[in-house]
């Protein structure tokens, strides 16, 4: 079995901090949701903030975690949510399953073998079904703040395309996000070295440059982004 690497302590630092920025959650869920189809599970669901929004949509979810002290407070967090079931899950995972998509944002940059890694998630999910993938792009961002959460790389749609495609997944949706974000984070993480957490800055992009980037976006898709997202068709 694999491992995720990274300081744990800090991930969940990050999380907590970024747990703050609801317009970026916000749009990130919604890219997903045409794609989760009936019941649906998410591969490293860290905080369950994603889960939670994604849950409204849908009959059935459920939310994983690989670390076992985020895994204890996703299932206080989720007790009482009925439609979510909490499991332990590391990938590259040996079992299958019947998920109707799988859902894994910012964990595969975690992993070394990332093929295998996506081949366990077509193998959790139906034929038929998809792959839905966001992951930090570009190699030339990583920083101190990438190695402090475990990064082993950042993407491009290229690399993300064949990692995919190796997997034995049919890539049919592609495209970078957030074009500003990717600026302000090599800004402030490489060249003022500081960690993506809570704070003012992060409140004043998520509020006032966030609305602004999600908009420009929806009509022309940029030719860069901080992040890649990704969906991708199960065969069969």
């Amino acid at each position: 079995m694999a491992e995720i690497t990274g300081d744990q302590r800090v991930q969940s630092e990050v999380l907590e901090g970024l747990a703050t920025a609801v317009n970026h959650r916000r749009w990130f869920v919604e890219l997903a949701v045409p794609h989760l189809g009936d019941d649906p599970i998410e591969i490293g669901s860290g905080l369950g903030d994603y889960a939670l929004e994604w849950a409204r949509h849908v009959p059935r979810f459920t939310a994983t975690e690989a670390d076992p002290d985020r895994l204890i407070l996703l299932k206080e967090r989720l007790v009482d949510e009925p439609t979510i079931e909490v499991r332990e899950m590391l990938l590259p995972h040996p079992g299958g399953g019947d998920y109707s998509a799988a859902v894994s944002y910012n964990v595969l940059e975690h992993i070394e073998d990332h093929v295998g890694a996506l081949r366990s998630m077509k193998d959790l999910v139906r034929p038929g079904g998809t792959v839905i993938i966001i992951v930090p792009a570009f190699q030339f961002a990583m920083g101190p703040a990438d190695i402090a959460t475990g990064h082993v790389r950042r993407y491009t749609k290229k690399t993300l395309g064949d990692a995919m495609t190796s997997a034995g997944l049919r890539v049919e949706t592609m495209h970078y996000a957030n074009a500003l974000g990717l600026i302000g984070y090599f800004m402030a993480t490489k060249v003022f070295r500081l960690m993506p957490k809570e704070g003012p800055m992060v409140k004043v992009y998520d509020t006032l440059v966030l609305p602004a980037t999600k908009a420009a976006e929806q009509l022309v898709r940029p030719p860069f982004g901080q992040s890649v997202f990704a969906v991708a068709r199960v065969p069969g």
